[in-house]
Formats: C-alpha cells, sequence, structure tokens
C-alpha cells in the first residue's frame, strides 16, 4: 500500500483520529488542512447501514447547494417548440437542435449538465457513447429529464449548483461537493454540511428495517486531503 506523502503526514498530524468533530469544527479543519495549490473541493462522505445489493435499500438523490459550487454551469437542454423557448428565456446556455445533436455525436461536450425534457429522449438516447462516460446522459431519477413546463426549475437548479449523491456502488454515500476549499468559512457552511445529512436521512430506503440506522458516520475533507469525522 502507498504511504501518503509528507504534506499529507504534516495536516494529518492536526486531526484527532478519535475525536468526532461537530460540523463547523470539521468545516474549518477542512479548510485549515488543504494543502494543495489549487482551490481544492471540500466534500461530505457518509457511511450508510444499507446493503446496496438490495433494490429497496438504495439511497439516491440530488441537492441544491445554496452558494453554489463556486464555478460557472454551463447548461444544455434538448427540447423542441414551448421547451426550446422556456429554455432560452430561462438561461439555457445551449439549446440542442438536430445540428447541435450531430455535434454531439461527432464528440462535442462543451458543457456541465445536460436537461431533456420526455419527448426528445428517443433522439437522446443515441448519443449515449458521448454523454455516458461523461457522466452528462439525462436521466430521470437525477431530475434532468422534465417536462417542458419544468425546464425553467431544472436550469435554475442546475446552475445554482446541484449535486447528485448515491449508495448504489458501495454502502456508503458521496453525499455533496460542499464547495471550494477558499471559500469555507465565508458562509455558514458547517450548517449546510447538517442540511446535507438532513437530505440523505429524510430518504431511507424502504428495506432499511433489516440494518437499523441510516447514517453510522460522516467524513468531511478535501479531495486529496484530511478527512475529520
Amino acid at each position: 500500500m502507498q504511504e501518503h506523502g509528507k504534506k499529507y503526514r504534516e495536516q494529518k498530524a492536526k486531526v484527532e483520529t478519535d475525536k468526532l468533530y461537530s460540523a463547523r469544527e470539521a468545516v474549518a479543519l477542512a479548510k485549515a488542512t488543504s494543502y494543495t495549490k489549487f482551490d481544492g473541493t471540500v466534500e461530505v462522505h457518509m457511511r450508510l447501514g444499507v446493503d446496496p445489493k438490495h433494490a429497496d435499500q438504495n439511497v439516491r438523490d440530488v441537492v441544491v447547494l445554496p452558494h453554489g459550487l463556486g464555478k460557472v454551469v454551463r447548461v444544455l437542454v434538448f427540447a423542441d417548440g414551448e421547451g426550446s423557448r422556456l429554455a432560452t428565456e430561462a438561461g439555457a446556455d445551449h439549446v440542442a437542435d438536430d445540428a447541435m445533436i450531430k455535434r454531439i455525436q461527432e464528440g462535442w461536450a462543451d458543457f456541465d449538465v445536460a436537461i431533456a425534457t420526455p419527448d426528445m429522449m428517443g433522439k437522446v438516447g443515441r448519443l449515449g457513447r458521448v454523454l455516458g462516460p461523461r457522466g452528462l446522459m439525462p436521466n430521470p431519477k437525477t431530475g434532468t429529464v422534465v417536462p417542458a413546463g419544468d425546464l425553467p426549475r431544472a436550469i435554475r437548479e442546475a446552475k445554482a449548483g446541484r449535486v447528485e449523491y448515491n449508495g448504489e456502488q458501495e454502502p456508503a454515500a458521496e453525499v455533496a461537493l460542499v464547495g471550494p476549499a477558499e471559500q469555507l468559512g465565508t458562509r455558514r457552511r458547517g450548517d449546510r454540511g447538517q442540511g446535507r445529512r438532513r437530505n440523505v436521512l429524510a430518504r431511507a430506503p424502504i428495506g432499511l428495517g433489516k440494518n437499523g440506522g441510516l447514517c453510522c458516520g460522516v467524513h468531511v475533507g478535501g479531495r486529496l486531503g484530511v478527512s475529520p469525522r
């Protein structure tokens, strides 16, 4: 097993591994122990008391970060007719027509989120080889396939900082991107971490009765840094 580098070990020494920190303390430590030269992303990870092998114990949803992701989110919408007009008025960066769909088939993917109306999924399905590997394929489960009337809300949420979490692969959930480390402490980010926890707990799967409590542990930390719990 590869050992951590000197910088990581120096920051890890600041964290008491056996201590349970409050949300505010954990956020403060996440910022203090961020040692990357770039503005690294801080994440919340939860260990869940579920068995993802059972379909009735899957935990999957999205959250909207109240202060955004710290970056501009480019939104592409697959819609026509009334949906195309609503998407344009709502501030979509691109509304895909047949010419743009052809560009995407050729490999173009200069956007961060793709949203589609149900009637367009026949055309969107042909783009799976391009959009799927990039995590850009619209999906009803993540709220990116919506009726035309819901496009303004979906676009607004996507640009505000809408993040998916799930615990389908392992009994853990990468709950949400809290935001860039440099912004931590400028707003009440500790309260946001509490909000992410409540969001997950409110979506306890129906099969959870077999395993007991949903949330068994929470860690906050930089993607390349130390994670206090």
